[in-house]
């Protein structure tokens, strides 16, 4: 059964990985290159990651097609978008809103590995599924 707890659990295997990416790469890679980092060190741990995934877009009981393209999927669960920039600006939180309410994922995290500290520069956002899990 799917739980809060579950997913949380799987949130923090992945900020994990991403805190090894970080201390072996450090700042300043491409983010194809964490991202390739990060899918080695997530399947290593036991996650099942799909990449550069197409996902259809609906809108008004049409699907429009598969024009949203996400950076990682874990688990079927979690939406991971990576990034390496200097400051986190609302558009990419409001992006990783948008995936989330467009794909019905309970939760995504936003991890910029440009920083000193992972976990200072990290979002996690949950959605009203999120919410409607038991806590477990």
């Amino acid at each position: 059964m799917i739980t809060q707890r579950y997913i949380n659990a799987i949130s923090y295997k992945i900020i994990g990985c991403a805190i090894e990416v970080h201390k072996h790469l450090g700042p300043g890679s491409l983010e194809s290159v964490y991202e390739a980092c990060l899918i080695d060190e997530m399947r290593s741990v036991g996650l099942f990651v799909k990449s550069q995934i197409y996902v259809p877009v609906h809108y008004k009981g049409k699907d429009l097609g598969g024009s949203l393209k996400l950076d990682l999927l874990v688990n079927d669960l979690i939406i991971v978008e990576e990034i390496a920039v200097e400051l986190i600006i609302p558009l990419y939180k409001a992006q990783l809103l948008s995936y989330l309410k467009l794909t019905g994922k309970p939760k995504g995290l936003l991890i910029n590995f440009h920083c000193e500290n992972i976990k200072n520069h990290l979002v996690s956002l949950v959605t009203e599924e999120f919410a409607k899990l038991s806590k477990g």
